[in-house]
């Protein structure tokens, strides 16, 4: 045998070994985590007042099927990319410097910066802990793009956001899921917020628009079981703000309180949580069903009561 094609073996083993390695690396890892995959939708601009009046008969299923509230609430200001970045960052705006409705950067210094100069997300404390997880993110507001981490996930992508409809996402996410089958992934619907902002929450056209959105939420579910990804999921609902008369960011609860429903393997099945909770517990909530360890910079608790 010669020493070049000996060389080339080795080489070849030494690859074998280390795939499989790593997959048994991941594998008594992925052990202890709550579920194998994670989805976390987004509505903006979705308000809590609104369940009561919505036509969302996919959602409310889920909902109790799942564990939910209706009153978390949002940082302040009550608006976009403060709650956004909140929501994945596990902390407030006083830790994680996104301040204002449109922040593309921080306006006050990070507290902390993880090795990509954000502030470290949930998606960046994945990557750490296991680095072939797939993650992706899909949006139709660019702003979502400034907040996740994008050096940290596979795949980012917008969907030209539309007042009409969100079909464009909704087959985006569709398609990923099925393709990558992705770890974790959010997908994040501009509307309501459109609609609030142009003709009014609370609203006919504002209640037309959630149960149109959720019929895409419908699409989506019928996405994973067809991937066969569903019995293995969580799926988490939320949003970063509701609203009253054509605005948002204020102090009143109509636009300080949304929903948080959380449903899927190992969640108890109606389940009202009765505990305070904010947009950053989402983050550390995601953290938890991995079993990461959240940075000492979080302040996000865990919702530990809703897992079976």
């Amino acid at each position: 045998m010669s020493k070049k094609f000996f060389g080339v073996m080795l080489l070849v083993s030494i690859c074998i070994t280390n795939s499989f390695g790593q997959k048994s690396i991941n594998k008594n890892i992925s052990k202890n985590w709550k579920a194998q995959h994670v989805v976390l939708i987004g509505l903006d601009g979705w308000g809590s007042y609104s369940m009561e009046k919505a036509d969302m008969p996919v959602l409310k299923e889920l909902m109790n099927n799942g564990a939910y509230t209706l009153k978390k609430r949002s940082v302040l200001p009550s608006s976009s990319a403060a709650n956004w970045a909140s929501m994945f960052m596990g902390a407030g705006p006083e830790l994680h410097g996104y301040t204002e409705w449109g922040s593309k950067t921080p306006e006050l210094p990070s507290r902390e910066l993880n090795k990509h100069g954000i502030f470290p997300t949930v998606f960046s404390l994945l990557r750490e802990a296991v680095p072939t997880a797939e993650m992706g993110v899909m949006y139709e507001w660019d702003g979502i793009k400034y907040l996740v981490d994008t050096l940290s996930v596979n795949y980012h992508a917008q969907a030209i956001e539309s007042e009409k409809n969100s079909t464009l996402l909704t087959e985006m996410a569709i398609k990923y899921l099925k393709e990558k089958k992705p770890t974790l992934s959010a997908i994040v619907f501009d509307n309501p917020d459109h609609v609030g902002h142009s003709i009014g929450h609370n609203t006919p056209e504002y209640y037309q628009k959630l149960h149109e959105l959720d019929g895409y939420i419908g699409k989506i579910v019928k996405g994973l079981k067809e991937s066969g990804m569903y019995d293995n999921t969580i799926i988490i609902f939320s949003s970063d703000h509701g609203g009253i008369n054509k605005g948002h960011g204020g102090k009143t609860m109509l636009e300080m309180e949304s929903p948080f429903i959380i449903t899927g393997k190992n969640i108890k099945k109606g389940y009202v949580i009765n505990e305070s909770m904010m947009q950053f517990d989402i983050a550390s909530t995601i953290a938890y069903i991995f079993n990461i360890k959240q940075p000492q910079v979080w302040i996000g608790r865990p919702v530990t009561q809703v897992f079976k």
